[in-house]
């Protein structure tokens, strides 16, 4: 199969790109519009940008971990946001901040922490699957 030297070279710019902008859409979206899932997406379409373009293997290699583990760590972390309260004796995800307000960021809290699982699990389900069917 023959690949696409704009879309590699293309890929290779918009992936980091893309990733950046993900990022920025979660830490916005707890305050604003956008959060763990918009940006999961954006995430996970820069990723399989990067695979299509070259290879589900280049891509495999890129990840530091398999796609399930990232689902899992997303779904602890959507968990723990929601325990964490209750160990303040307060009831499941009601939401908790720290005092302060990190520069750039804002309000830090529980629901950063949930967005955060939110967004890591639409990214590992996304590539998961993604993967899963260009191998195939």
């Amino acid at each position: 199969m023959q690949r696409s030297i704009l879309l590699s070279a293309a890929a290779h710019y918009l992936m980091p790109l893309m990733l950046v902008f993900s990022i920025f859409l979660l830490i916005r979206g707890h305050n604003e519009v956008g959060g763990g899932f918009a940006g999961g997406l954006v995430a996970a379409s820069g990723l399989m940008l990067y695979g299509i373009a070259i290879s589900p293997a280049a891509l495999r290699k890129l990840l530091p971990i398999q796609p399930h583990l990232i689902v899992g760590i997303g779904l602890l972390s959507a968990l723990l946001s929601g325990a964490i309260p209750m160990l303040m004796g307060k009831p499941f995800l009601t939401g908790q901040w720290l005092k302060t307000p990190l520069p750039v960021i804002g309000k830090v809290g529980t629901p950063l922490l949930f967005d955060t699982g939110v967004y890591l699990v639409v990214i590992g389900v996304v590539v998961w699957i993604l993967l899963t069917l260009a191998e195939e």
